[in-house]
């Protein structure tokens, strides 16, 4: 981990502005540099206790450059962005703070960008968002006020042009690295790379993407997109995930709107004595496979409920060639008190009697 990615003052987020960047955080800097990026995605909990998210967090350390803090995924309620995003800025990490259009309007939407911002979040990534019908509550009203299009330029004027939508002037604009997603393995295929076009025009400096488990086609994607000269404008980080047997990769490609499956890779999870690890090994040799592939800046491992796999695709993948990410350091002072509090416990109880007796006595 380069030492320009820690704050001198002590406060990991945000860093000192450098030239050239938008944001004031790591993921930006990782990525200008050259270096191969590693983010993730943080599983939202359906709870109000941070812990949740600090534990969820924790198994991240040291091997991701950045954590996607969902918004909402499939139109299924659970703790918002912005929420994961204040819990965790607060003990220094770099969420990518995930907006999906579906459930906002621009007002909102404006709003949450200036609060995230002054969190200390660096990264947002615009998504338009599963319609409500693919999610718990199919009778909520959708909103759409604005499309993953719109979302880039209206967050690219706020940070370039110092202004609302309105027009009203801001005091302070948000710093952030804008980002978006892209699907090279949907149809219609050769649209795809001319999305990622216009989808850069509109303010997009890094993209990640849908699951890749079939290289080939994200081959012939990247050829198309380096042929635009697309690379050179705009980081992409292919998506990758473990799968965690044949009939969740069945149910996927059957339900999960974009996931491409070609049946090679189920064959292969069939075939398997544990299928969960194979799954896994899985991963890492698609990871082995696109990290060579020119243009590609770095990867985004979605691994819904085996995150606990994340360090070990990464480390056995080899991506960080060396390299160190950021981690939570532990604080000194924080450790003192969890002591204090459990000497506290371990006491026996005293009556308020009691411990007025114990004071009188100290008095005389």
């Amino acid at each position: 981990m380069s030492m320009s990615d820690v704050n001198p003052a002590g406060i990991h987020l945000p860093l000192d502005p450098l030239p050239g960047h938008s944001s004031r955080g790591r993921l930006e800097r990782v990525l200008r540099r050259g270096e191969f990026a590693v983010t993730t995605e943080l599983n939202p909990p359906d709870s109000a206790d941070p812990e949740d998210v600090y534990n969820r967090a924790a198994i991240f350390d040291g091997w991701v450059d950045g954590i996607n803090a969902v918004d909402a995924s499939g139109a299924n309620c659970h703790m918002s962005s912005v929420g994961i995003c204040a819990l965790l800025t607060r003990i220094g990490y770099a969420p990518i703070m995930q907006i999906a259009c579906r459930d906002r309007n621009r007002i909102a939407i404006q709003g949450d960008v200036l609060g995230g911002a002054a969190m200390g979040v660096g990264n947002i990534l615009c998504l338009t968002g599963d319609g409500v019908q693919a999610g718990d509550q199919p009778g909520a009203k959708p909103v759409f006020d604005l499309d993953c299009m719109s979302l880039l330029e209206t967050i690219r004027i706020m940070r370039d042009n110092g202004k609302f939508l309105s027009g009203r002037k801001l005091t302070t604009p948000p710093q952030v690295f804008l980002g978006a997603a892209i699907n090279p393995f949907a149809p219609p295929y050769d649209f795809r790379p001319h999305r990622l076009a216009k989808k850069i025009a509109a303010g997009a400096q890094f993209v990640q993407s849908q699951y890749c488990y079939d290289v080939p086609m994200f081959r012939t994607y990247m050829q198309k997109v380096r042929e635009l000269g697309l690379t050179d404008q705009c980081f992409i980080l292919c998506g990758v995930g473990p799968l965690a047997s044949a009939r969740t990769a069945k149910w996927m490609r059957a339900n999960v709107p974009g996931v491409h499956i070609p049946d090679h890779i189920i064959a292969r999870l069939e075939g398997a004595t544990d299928q969960k690890k194979e799954g896994k090994q899985i991963c890492i040799d698609i990871i082995n496979e696109v990290k060579e592939i020119d243009g590609v800046s770095g990867i985004h491992v979605m691994a819904y409920r085996q995150e606990e796999f994340v360090a070990e695709i990464v480390h056995d993948s080899g991506v960080l060639r060396g390299r160190k990410p950021w981690r939570k350091e532990p604080n000194p002072a924080n450790e003192l008190a969890e002591a204090h509090i459990e000497e506290a416990r371990e006491l026996p109880r005293q009556s308020p009697h009691e411990l007025a007796g114990v004071a009188a006595d100290g008095g005389e």
